[in-house]
C-alpha cells in the first residue's frame, strides 16, 4: 500500500509540474490582441546601412540575439517594433521575398514571442523602395504603390497570426507629400482586410509622424487626413513619433544645441493630440521617442511616459535597443553592459496586468467584422 501511494504522488507531482511549466509557457507567448496596452522598445539592427543593399547580414546589418531578447523582456516590455529594410526582404518588386532574409525575420518573430514580445513589424523606409518614391513608378513602369500593397499582402500572408505580429505600413513616410501617404495608406489597411489579414495595423502618420505638428499645414495636415481612417475590424492605431531636442529631430545632445526642450513644453501638444484622437475615435500609439542621459531629458522623459497613461494611447516603443550603437547617446543598454538611466525611467511604466488589482483588458474586436 505504501508503494502504491508513493507511486500514486510521485504522478500527481509530475503532472502539478507539467501543468505549472505549462501555465509559465501561456503566460510567456506573446499575444499583441489582448494586452490592453503594448509598451516597449524599438529593437534596431536590420535597417542599418540603408545605402549597402542588399549588404551581407551580420556585417552590414544585424538581428537580435536570444540575449538582447531575453535582457529586454526581463525589464517588462512586451512589445519590441522592429524596423527593416523593403528591399532587402523583396529585392526585386512584385517578386518573391528573400528566403534567408525571411527566415531570419521569422526567427526573430519566434525567438521574442516566446519571450512575450509582440513584435511590430516596421518597413523602415521612409516611403521610398530603392529610392524611387512611393508615389511613383520604377523605370519598367511598375508602380511604387502598388507593389508596396503587393508586398504587405505577401508579408501578411507569412505572418497570419494576429497574437504574435503586428503590421507598421512604413515609418516616417517624409519622402512624399502627406495626402500621397495618406491615399496609399488607406488602400493598404483596405487591401489586407479583404485578403482577411486580422493583425493589428499601426499606420503612421505623414512627413515624420510628429506629435508637434500633427495639426500644421494651410489646407492639409495629419489631423484632416486621418481623422476619418477606418479599419472594419477596428483595430488600426494610429502611429506618431516625437523627440524632445529644438528641432524634434532627436539628433541634438548637450553638446550639438538643446539636447531636451523642458518637459512642460509637451503637455499641450500631447493633450490636443489627445482630444483629436478621442474626438475622432482613433488609438494613438508613440512609436519613437528618446533622449540622452542627462538629467533634465529624463525628466522630460518620465513626462512623456506620464502624458499616454490612458486612453487613447494603446502604448508606445522607446527609441532604441539594439547590440550596434556604440555611444549613441539615446541608445538603450543591452546584456552585459553598464544599464542605461533611461532603462530606470521606462521600467515603472511598463505594461504589468497584474499590478491594476484584477481589472482584465478589454477584449479584441471580432474578426468576424471581415465578413459584415
Amino acid at each position: 500500500m505504501k508503494t502504491f501511494f508513493r507511486r500514486y504522488r510521485s504522478l500527481f507531482t509530475q503532472l502539478l509540474l507539467g501543468a505549472t511549466l505549462g501555465l509559465i509557457a501561456l503566460q510567456t507567448q506573446a499575444n499583441c490582441l489582448d494586452q490592453a496596452r503594448l509598451t516597449g522598445v524599438n529593437l534596431a539592427g536590420a535597417e542599418f546601412n540603408a545605402r549597402k543593399i542588399p549588404g551581407e547580414a551580420f556585417t552590414d546589418y544585424t538581428y537580435p540575439t536570444t540575449a538582447e531578447l531575453d535582457y529586454i523582456a526581463q525589464h517588462g516590455a512586451n512589445i519590441i517594433r522592429f524596423p527593416f529594410l523593403w528591399e532587402r526582404l523583396q529585392p526585386l518588386a512584385n517578386g518573391p521575398l528573400d528566403k534567408a532574409e525571411l527566415g531570419r525575420l521569422r526567427t526573430t518573430v519566434q525567438n521574442a514571442n516566446s519571450r512575450g514580445l509582440c513584435v511590430l513589424l516596421d518597413v523602415h523606409n521612409y516611403a521610398t523602395y530603392h529610392g524611387y518614391k512611393l508615389n511613383t513608378n520604377l523605370p519598367n513602369g511598375t508602380s511604387v504603390s502598388s507593389a508596396f500593397i503587393a508586398f504587405w499582402l505577401a508579408l501578411a500572408a507569412e505572418f497570419p497570426d494576429p497574437k504574435t505580429t503586428i503590421f507598421g505600413l512604413m515609418n516616417e513616410p517624409a519622402a512624399i507629400p502627406l495626402v500621397d501617404w495618406a491615399v496609399i495608406a488607406k488602400q493598404t489597411l483596405a487591401a489586407l482586410r479583404k485578403a482577411k489579414a486580422t493583425n493589428l495595423v499601426f499606420v503612421s502618420g505623414g512627413r515624420w509622424s510628429g506629435v508637434h505638428d500633427w495639426f500644421a499645414g494651410l489646407q492639409h495636415s495629419n489631423s484632416t487626413e486621418f481623422d476619418d481612417l477606418y479599419d472594419p475590424l477596428k483595430r488600426t492605431v494610429i502611429e506618431v513619433h516625437q523627440y524632445t531636442d529644438s528641432d524634434y529631430s532627436g539628433t541634438h545632445t548637450e553638446k550639438t544645441g538643446r539636447g531636451c526642450l523642458a518637459a512642460d513644453t509637451f503637455d499641450a501638444k500631447f493633450a490636443r493630440i489627445s482630444d483629436w484622437a478621442k474626438t475622432h475615435g482613433q488609438t494613438l500609439f508613440l512609436g519613437e521617442f528618446g533622449v540622452p542621459p542627462s538629467s533634465e531629458c529624463l525628466l522630460t522623459l518620465t513626462r512623456f511616459l506620464k502624458l499616454m497613461q490612458s486612453s487613447p494611447w494603446r502604448g508606445w516603443s522607446y527609441w532604441s535597443a539594439g547590440s550596434w550603437w556604440g555611444n549613441y547617446p539615446l541608445a538603450l543598454s543591452g546584456p552585459k553592459q553598464p544599464v542605461a538611466p533611461q532603462w530606470g525611467r521606462l521600467k515603472p511604466f511598463f505594461y504589468n496586468p497584474s499590478k491594476l488589482d484584477g481589472a482584465s483588458p478589454p477584449e479584441p474586436p471580432e474578426a468576424d467584422a471581415l465578413n459584415q
